[in-house]
């Protein structure tokens, strides 16, 4: 270290020679595996090849909505200069700092096939006291590897271990979820949940859903304190029963075939008798029920005129072919919205009178329960509600009101069924609500509140795998209609849970495999996305036995997956009964 005779012979130093730099980061080299370290989503790991000094080095793997950032805080000084390295290999490898109390600062590579040195330097502001140091991937890339990570300054205060968190409070549990929430810890950068003394997350807000429970059991659950200086011992615990499920209809076989029957309209794919339907299907849907205005919520139903549809019966012919359908138990349900159907409960009289005009359809015909295919703007807008937990736009939550008041009438035999578009449920994967992707569509995801809020109720789900654009899956790449991948990646999101927005926090829990139908066109005329059967069976041989897959690798397997659903028992028809012969023909076993 050199320093300069100047004028008068008074040494003037450099800027390096005025503080003693020290180096801050706590086992920078990953030789004492992760300690110090908190990586989301439980992406780190450490290894022992490759590595750039020392015998070990970080892995961390970007998964689902997780871009697997490793972070540790540090204390520092105010007003003081440091300077952050480290060496990494991979793929979209970011380097930083944040809380640096001026500009958080970070540096990046788009490709390291091998060590690649990455540096930075900030200046903290006059009352920062640390600063998190974080290494983190990208969404859809492979592991990146962290070697000799190194923070220099002047060092701060020693950081202390976190107190023990307090006010843990567990929410509204659904059949095979919790939600948690507690105050705020000073000095905590993450929080570990566990349950039944095994830890199962770590976040770093304040909230948390547990998810993979089973129906009504006992659960009990801790949280506890994360920051470099260790963890907290963990808070005092609370308990909470899962609810005992429902909305799988016992009169349901254990896979059904549901389809839309064209009851009130005609098209080209020509008109099919209530009587004339086959034994395949096990639920029909009467499309539709449609409302007098967009926002009355007075839905009305009447059965196609014979001027129209050719053929078509009298009422007293449709009711009477609806009884013999049902004493063979199949179940007939009035499907509100399609397409042109537009249905926005905005106000509780909008609601009040979609509870009445709807009872009155069910009550004329003798049906078994509701179908909800708002598509479109029905739903819109969703901004405004930030968690899917909790929504508060009118329309949300009218509707969700609605359904659990027409439930609560018709008692737990009442068959409650949702075909949404994957716009609206899986894309919240990546978008949900206002939130963080400024740009999007605010109605992404639009359904996840309503799907979530009746999930006790609900008997089937059978999201429109068509007419749809690319759907990123839970592997971050996007998956396109028409092949197996398409449907087995989207119904892996509804049976694993995923996290909304790319928040870990926010969680959307898993359906039940009995709730779930995946949701085709039945020919190559009834909309974009048509699979062939030969691709629907790869679909269901890979969801139910894990047999067949192709590139997507599915997180579980479920024999108990429900069936499928048709848009439409017309074009079935139409097309010589190809899509329920292929379902007829299945192996389950």
């Amino acid at each position: 270290m050199a320093g300069l005779l100047a004028a008068g012979g008074l040494v003037a130093l450099t800027p390096a020679a005025q503080a003693a730099d020290t180096e801050l980061a706590r086992n920078g080299g990953f030789e004492s595996g992760l300690d110090g370290w908190s990586c989301t989503a439980g992406s780190g790991t450490v290894v022992s090849s490759p590595v750039h000094g020392g015998t070990k080095a970080l892995l961390a793997t970007p998964a689902g909505g997780d871009r697997a950032q490793c972070s540790q805080t540090v204390t520092v000084a105010p007003n003081s200069a440091y300077a952050l390295s480290g060496w990494v290999r991979g793929s979209y490898v970011y380097l930083g700092a944040s809380g640096t109390g001026t500009t958080d600062v970070s540096t990046w590579t788009q490709s390291a096939p091998d060590w690649q040195r990455l540096a930075t330097t900030f200046t903290t502001g006059p009352s920062t006291t640390s600063v998190t140091i974080y290494t983190h991937g990208w969404y859809g890339t492979g592991g990146y590897h962290v070697d000799d990570l190194s923070l220099t300054g002047p060092g701060g205060a020693p950081v202390e271990i976190p107190g023990t968190p307090t006010g843990l409070t567990a929410g509204s549990p659904t059949s095979s979820s919790v939600p948690l929430g507690w105050t705020a810890v000073p000095g905590a950068t993450s929080y570990r949940v566990y349950q039944g003394g095994s830890q199962v997350l770590t976040v770093t807000g304040t909230s948390a859903t547990v998810t993979g429970l089973a129906a009504a059991t006992s659960y009990g659950f801790q949280v506890s304190a994360v920051n470099s200086a260790g963890e907290s011992p963990k808070s005092a615990a609370v308990t909470a029963t899962t609810t005992s499920g429902g909305g799988g209809d016992p009169g349901l076989p254990d896979h059904a075939l549901v389809g839309y029957l064209h009851a009130s309209f005609a098209n080209g794919s020509g008109y099919t008798r209530m009587a004339d339907v086959p034994d395949s299907w096990d639920v029909v849907n009467l499309a539709f029920g449609e409302p007098t205005s967009v926002t009355s919520g007075d839905i009305r139903f009447s059965l196609c005129p014979a001027a129209a549809c050719p053929g078509a019966e009298s009422p007293a012919q449709f009711k009477a072919a609806i009884k013999a359908k049902q004493a063979v138990g199949k179940k007939v349900l009035i499907s509100i919205g399609g397409q042109n159907g537009q249905v926005r409960l905005a106000t509780t009289a909008a609601r009040d009178t979609f509870v009445s005009s709807v009872s009155k359809i069910i009550d004329e015909y003798g049906l078994d329960g509701l179908d909800i295919d708002f598509e479109g703007h029905s739903l819109a807008l969703n901004t405004g509600d930030t968690d899917f937990r909790g929504p508060t736009t009118p329309v949300v939550v009218n509707l969700i009101s609605a359904v659990k008041t027409l439930k609560a009438k018709y008692g737990p035999d009442f068959v409650l069924t949702m075909a949404p578009e994957t716009f609206f449920v899986q894309l919240g994967y990546q978008f949900y609500g206002s939130g963080p992707w400024g740009g999007q569509d605010p109605r992404a995801g639009a359904y996840l509140p309503v799907i979530h809020a009746l999930r006790d109720d609900l008997t089937l789900l059978h999201v429109q795998d068509y007419n749809s654009g690319p759907i990123m899956g839970l592997d971050n790449q996007y998956h396109s209609m028409g092949g197996a991948d398409f449907h087995i990646a989207m119904t892996d999101m509804l049976l694993t849970g995923f996290p909304v927005a790319g928040d870990t926090a926010r969680v959307f829990p898993a359906l039940r495999p009995d709730q779930v139908a995946i949701g085709l066109p039945a020919s190559t005329q009834a909309g974009n996305g048509h699979t062939s059967p030969a691709e629907v069976n790869k679909a269901l041989d890979c969801l139910t036995k894990k047999t067949g897959c192709g590139g997507y690798r599915t997180h579980g397997t479920w024999p108990g997956l429900r069936g499928l659903m048709t848009w439409s028992i017309n074009w079935d028809e139409f097309d010589n009964r190809q899509f329920s012969r292929n379902f007829d023909a299945y192996d389950w076993s």
